[in-house]
């Protein structure tokens, strides 16, 4: 039995290609624990209570302050998914964006790069948005 997913028939999938590919083949997903020192920043954010819940690691590099690297878990819906994989691009591609630069997305970033969310699924994109803050937090804290 293969474990990829079906996807859905495209008269009744509500989300971009853009969605639909981040959702299907998310990237940067840490599935395990990480290793001691290979990350400097850890954010969680979310409710066990509502359902939704994330961690995202990062790696700032000390000297120019870009995150490096961005990996996260979540337990969440394909919203959640999609944007916190698409997230982990953002702030990883070209080398690693700064961290001031990080703190200043917004969720509505996030849903451009999706090219949209369904209305009723934009509360979905905070939760990457939040667990990157908190993850950059954590990072200046121990820095």
């Amino acid at each position: 039995m293969s474990s990829k997913l079906k996807q859905p028939n495209q008269n009744t999938w509500l989300y971009t290609d853009i969605v639909k590919d981040h959702f299907f083949n998310p990237r940067n997903v840490q599935y395990d624990e990480p290793r001691d020192n290979k990350f400097n920043g850890k954010g969680t954010v979310g409710s066990p209570v509502c359902g939704d819940m994330m961690t995202m690691w990062i790696k700032v590099d000390e000297i120019d302050e870009k995150i490096k690297k961005c990996t996260w878990k979540t337990f969440g819906c394909a919203s959640a998914i999609a944007s916190t994989s698409i997230l982990s691009e953002m702030v990883t591609k070209n080398g690693g964006m700064k961290i001031t630069d990080a703190m200043k997305i917004t969720p509505k970033d996030i849903i451009k790069e999706l090219g949209g969310l369904p209305a009723r699924k934009i509360h979905c994109s905070v939760l990457g948005d939040q667990a990157l803050r908190a993850a950059i937090e954590n990072y200046r804290k121990s820095a």
